[in-house]
């Protein structure tokens, strides 16, 4: 009996206890499914760039391995690799084994939060933000008020041509702030809009959160596109954000509060309902990811197949029904950029092209679809320097396309990165969501 305990006590030793705890932490089953392959390190934009293998996806997760065998801490090296990922899964398209990398590094960025200790500043921002504002669409309504004072009041072209932003290294981040709308959209939460014509369908419309102040005019859009294509659109109250960017950024708990909430929005409507639709690839795909979410949850995994089950991006489900015959048709050259989240997370990319072809667009494709322009929701602010240089490599392909008239994507984040950058360049060049387009044709 005596030399057992030996053995155990030698064996603890010799095998260290994992640094992941609780329940959001990659597990065996996950990450086991990795067979070192390295055929996604050239489709990940982060291996691209900085050549380093442990800023490729087989390198992050061999780290998150070494964390959970308790060989590596939970420190700054192993933060750095993870917060560099953009989460764009384009390793996931690219991967013969299905590795789900999503949600290891999601659940790698759930044990960040709890055991790694940021910055101060930045820890307070990140919780303001993640935890408080996206969560409150009153705070989040007040806070687009003030930045849209700043922004047409002049106090911004003050700012702009004082050279402040210059001295504080944050000329590059101000262009990325999203321009708020004269009126936001919040106010048509809770609205029913009749379908124009014969009745074809009935679907609940999840608005966003950042959206509703800054693409309030794309949200009017899709809901007119919807409607005259004969669906009836309601406009589900007391909906929230969709929790993709707590998600993404290692607040799963909040994430989870997010998604019950949407879950119980929804719910007394979902049997009436087609489907949920979604303007947003982002919204769109963890929107569907609430069973990953909520698989733990006894009162909500179920509810939360029957939700995600019904959720469509927009082109996915107009596709499905098929556009009426357009009252006018477009005319030009339309370039299309996959948005990841579409891409890759979704695995929709037919729809969009088929939709813009069926309203008499010429089509120009872009060289290398599946790779990311660098938004990735707050990426393209927490690191900047290195989304600018994957959003540099993107624009060089819209260069490489030829001639075109406008530049069409399905996600809003990517459509502020493009046209910063497009700015940049100083090419004159429109982007836009591609309901927008279909919207003209009506």
């Amino acid at each position: 009996m005596s030399e057992l305990v030996q053995l155990g006590a030698k064996e603890a030793t010799e095998c260290p206890a994992s640094n992941f705890s609780g329940m959001d932490k990659p597990t065996w089953e996950l990450y086991s499914t990795c067979i070192h392959c390295g055929l996604c390190l050239n489709h990940c934009p982060t291996y691209r760039v900085l050549g380093t293998e442990m800023d490729s996806p087989r390198g992050r997760i061999y780290q998150v391995l070494q964390v959970d065998e308790g060989n590596l801490a939970i420190g700054d090296s192993f933060v750095t690799h993870i917060d560099r990922c953009l989460g764009c899964l384009a390793c996931e398209t690219a991967c013969p084994s299905g590795v789900q990398y999503g949600h290891i590094v999601e659940r790698a960025r759930a044990q960040i939060e709890t055991h790694y200790k940021r910055p101060w500043l930045e820890r307070k921002i990140r919780q303001f933000f993640f935890t408080r504002m996206l969560r409150d669409f009153q705070l989040l309504s007040n806070c687009g008020k003030v930045l849209r004072f700043y922004q047409q009041s002049g106090l911004q072209k003050l700012v702009r041509t004082s050279g402040l932003l210059h001295l504080l290294g944050l000329a590059k981040l101000e262009k990325l702030t999203p321009q708020m709308d004269p009126v936001f959209f919040f106010s048509n939460i809770g609205m029913l809009i009749p379908a124009e014509g014969k009745l074809r369908g009935r679907v609940g419309f999840h608005s966003g959160c950042i959206a509703n102040m800054a693409f309030a005019d794309l949200n009017h859009c899709t809901v007119r596109l919807l409607a005259r294509n004969g669906v009836e659109v309601f406009i589900v109250p007391r909906q929230r954000c969709c929790g993709a960017l707590q998600a993404h950024a290692g607040f799963r708990e909040d994430a989870r509060h997010l998604a019950r909430r949407n879950i119980d929005a929804f719910g007394p409507q979902l049997g009436t309902l087609d489907a949920i639709v979604t303007n947003a690839a982002g919204c769109g795909s963890n929107l569907k990811d609430y069973p990953d979410l909520l698989k733990d949850d006894p009162d909500y995994a179920v509810k939360a197949q029957e939700f995600s089950g019904k959720v469509r991006d927009v082109t996915e489900y107009l596709a499905q029904i098929g556009l009426r015959d357009p009252v006018e048709k477009l005319k030009g050259r339309v370039a299309f950029q996959d948005p990841c989240h579409l891409n890759h997370a979704q695995k929709i990319r037919s729809a969009p092209r088929d939709l813009l072809t069926a309203v008499g667009a010429t089509l120009v494709e872009l060289p290398h679809p599946e790779q990311c322009c660098g938004s990735a929701g707050t990426y393209n602010v927490t690191q900047n320097d290195l989304s600018t240089q994957i959003l540099d490599r993107k624009l060089d392909d819209v260069d490489a396309a030829g001639e075109f008239d406008v530049l069409a994507t399905a996600n809003v984040g990517c459509m502020l990165q493009l046209r910063a950058g497009l700015d940049q360049r100083e090419k004159k060049v429109g982007v836009v969501h591609v309901v927008e387009l279909l919207e003209k044709c009506y």
